[in-house]
């Protein structure tokens, strides 16, 4: 048979269409994969953030209810007692806000968690922060699997996987925040800031590290 018979031909577009599919099927799946990490990280600082709320409009209702107890509620106290009581000069409000040194009080304890909040972020950087980072620290373009060695010897305590290290570089290259580059049959990173002399030197440390063929 020819080799160039029509059921060849028919095999051969056959072929090409299913390696066409399975590359669309993987790029499609790495794409839902960054999206779907990317919600994940949203519905945390969502959920942080419901209960910093939370806790901020509980300690503004107990001041209020502390701040607005009527002095006739104690209706069976004796005319000494309520006099003594009227005596009692009340909480100044402060002059510049209005605002009782209870209520004072409560808005700075608030203040103060929205602090502490902002702290435990900064002292726990999300992975998409430690690979902006680790991208930045470079002079020349990384591959995701040199990007996920460095995590994970940088932070051993950290469960750094290598496909969702590849997910979040292509997130920052989809933004704008890293630059994505091809180099013989592998693919390698930078951040947007980093010199095109770079990429260019990186690309000839590549070739000459590649053995001659005889």
């Amino acid at each position: 048979m020819s080799a160039n018979s029509p059921d060849n031909t028919l095999k051969s577009q056959y072929h090409a269409q299913v390696t066409a599919d399975l590359e669309s099927n993987v790029k499609e799946q790495e794409r839902i994969a960054t999206e779907v990490a990317a919600l994940k990280e949203q519905l945390t600082a969502l959920e942080r953030d419901h209960e910093l709320l939370t806790s901020m409009q509980q300690a503004l209702a107990t001041a209020e209810a502390h701040a607005g107890i009527p002095a006739t509620e104690a209706g069976g106290r004796t005319a000494k007692a309520a006099s003594a009581t009227a005596a009692v000069p009340r909480p100044r409000a402060s002059r510049k806000s209005g605002r009782t040194p209870a209520a004072a009080k409560a808005s700075e304890k608030a203040a103060a968690a929205g602090r502490t909040k902002k702290a435990s972020r900064n002292g726990a950087p999300t992975l998409r922060d430690l690979v902006s980072v680790q991208l930045s620290q470079q002079k020349e373009p990384r591959s995701a699997a040199e990007v996920t060695a460095a995590l994970t010897k940088a932070h051993p305590q950290r469960n750094v996987g290598a496909t969702v290290v590849r997910n979040t570089l292509e997130s920052l290259v989809a933004k704008g925040e890293a630059v994505r580059s091809k180099q013989q049959n592998s693919v390698f990173y930078s951040a947007a800031g980093t010199t095109k002399q770079a990429t260019k030197q990186a690309a000839e440390n590549s070739v000459d590290r590649t053995p001659a063929t005889a």
